[in-house]
């Protein structure tokens, strides 16, 4: 009995004693969990988000049909995204931005048949609702995507319109009171390029992007009178504010015209709620962005650095030096602040239109696809990412191969997965599934982790100005101080090359600590006596305070 006894009392020391000990070391009596050899995951378990109420958040692109499907009709929607919220938010992003869920017959929904309604592959006005509140219950803003420009040609609006001008005799004009529909849309008896013919009829009717989506005249007041309706229904549900497809096409031919109705509709939109946010997607160059923000538009999405042929690709497929990225962002800075001093970037890498960016690097197992959406997500703004970026997933050619299911499992029929539009080929991925890379601290969706944590972490990177150290930086190093009179600053430092890089930052200061660091593989940043050590594909963040 008292051999038992002792043995007991030992187990019991030694159990207390282990407990002390990893007390002692988590600083909250908390036991530690195994030291992870990639160091960044020790290194910025220390980092806390900064929850600051404004613009400059970190949005998650979902394409609806493709993200989450929760009964199993291999559609994604709304509940399917509710399930999932944990799993966003964990990954610290702080804003939704969906792609439209209003009825359509397309698996888009780009072509809308009732702007103030849901459609029902997707769920039900309350689903909507009580995403809305879940959201906003973790502190997540929902952006509803907008789509003006154009309607669906079963839209009731052109459905009336159309049965009227079949009505007409071949030389009779229309008369605004019998249907004044006719006024929503663009209706020529010449074919004009990009005109499409009203079969039946000697009209014909606009349509840029398609035959059937045709186009609203927003220049029209009565339109315009629908419009501010439609969006004042979406403010009072909740909704917080929206991004704006085709923003430069919604006056043909008139850049002007383009203006005069983003800043009608800005107006509109902060007289219903003075906090409404709008991004506007202008897939064209900086000059032409930049002219467009003196709409007053909060934010529009930088196609420059975007897409396979973009800046942030050039860059890290060597074409650009890594200096040239710090000298565009400079530069972008500039010319948008000059056309309005309110304004908040919108930097992303990749969306729905845009082929998956781990097909741009044909050779990479991982770290120049990591360092590239690095480069997007460390711009100042309101940062965009596309569903799935995440996991490194893989979809170009047609539209369809783009909007691939989220790859949560291996398994095509675990809980969740999507079919995938109708037409999509097979695709195959190149990095592993949500469920694998959960377990693997060099995974994809491990960076992209950390990437935000320590995006969220230093409010500068996201609301500072961008201030080239070129002295530090060169063909393989991109080094910046992003300063912000709110926060403090930071110094960024990316070795965006395969070999590793030393770099002397005592010209930037004495003072300097190490405060972040974001790796690739298992070897390590190192900073000491103003010298640091940079391993292939990794990026070090600096604050200025006292020396380590």
């Amino acid at each position: 009995m008292l051999k038992r006894f002792k043995e007991w009392v030992a187990t019991f020391v030694c159990a207390l004693l282990f407990l002390l000990a990893y007390g002692a070391n988590q600083g909250q009596g908390n036991v530690v969990l195994p030291t992870s050899p990639v160091q960044m995951i020790d290194y910025n378990k220390g980092l806390v988000p900064a929850v600051i109420d404004d613009d400059y958040r970190t949005t998650y692109e979902i394409f609806v049909y493709s993200f989450c499907d929760s009964n199993g009709d291999g559609i994604g929607d709304l509940n399917g995204i509710r399930e999932k919220l944990d799993y966003i938010s964990d990954m610290g992003f702080d804003q939704l931005w969906l792609t439209p869920v209003h009825p359509s017959d397309t698996y888009h929904k780009y072509d809308v048949d009732d702007y103030c309604a849901i459609d029902p592959s997707f769920g039900t006005m309350e689903d909507y609702e009580a995403l809305l509140q879940e959201c906003h219950a973790r502190g997540m803003r929902v952006l509803l995507d907008l789509v003006l420009n154009h309607t669906s040609d079963t839209h009731p609006w052109f459905r009336a319109a159309t049965d009227y001008l079949r009505t007409l005799p071949p030389d009779q004009d229309p008369v605004f009171e019998d249907c004044p529909y006719v006024w929503y849309y663009v209706f020529s008896r010449e074919p004009y390029d990009g005109f499409v013919p009203l079969e039946g009829t000697s009209w014909y009717y606009e349509a840029r992007f398609w035959s059937e989506m045709p186009d609203l005249n927003l220049g029209n007041q009565v339109v315009r009178d629908e419009v501010a309706n439609i969006v004042r229904f979406w403010l009072d549900k909740g909704v917080d504010g929206f991004r704006l497809d085709a923003v430069t096409s919604y006056v043909t031919g008139s850049p002007e015209g383009n203006i005069d109705f983003l800043r009608y509709l800005g107006e509109t939109c902060k007289s219903i709620n003075p906090n409404c946010y709008l991004v506007g997607e202008a897939w064209t160059d900086r000059a032409s962005i930049a002219a467009l923000y003196a709409s007053g538009i909060d934010s529009l999405f930088d196609f420059p650095f975007a897409d396979s042929e973009g800046i942030i690709r050039s860059v890290m497929a060597g074409s650009y030096a890594a200096s040239d990225y710090v000298q565009a962002m400079i530069r972008a800075e500039a010319a948008y602040r000059e056309a309005n001093a309110e304004y908040v970037d919108a930097p992303f890498y990749t969306n729905h239109d845009m082929g998956r960016s781990a097909g741009y690097y044909a050779l990479d197992d991982g770290p120049v696809t990591k360092m590239a959406y690095a480069l997007s997500l460390l711009m100042p703004g309101d940062s965009f990412m596309y569903y799935g970026e995440e996991l490194g997933m893989k979809g170009s050619g047609k539209d369809e191969n783009k909007r691939a299911p989220m790859y949560w499992s291996d398994d095509p029929n675990a809980p969740g997965m999507c079919a995938g539009p109708s037409g999509m080929d097979e695709v195959q991925m190149k990095f592993p599934s949500l469920e694998e890379q959960m377990t693997d601290d060099l995974s994809l969706w491990r960076w992209f982790t950390e990437v935000i944590k320590v995006r969220r972490a230093f409010p500068a990177i996201a609301r500072g100005k961008t201030e080239a150290v070129e002295s530090v930086s060169d063909e393989s190093v991109a080094a910046f101080i992003r300063r912000c009179a709110d926060y403090e600053d930071v110094l960024v430092v990316m070795n965006l090359r395969d070999q590793p890089a030393e770099k002397n930052l005592s010209v930037v200061g004495d003072n300097l600590s190490l405060a972040a660091v974001l790796g690739t593989s298992e070897e390590q940043i190192t900073y000491e006596n103003g010298s640091l050590s940079l391993p292939a594909y990794s990026i070090a963040v600096l604050t200025f305070g006292a020396e380590q």
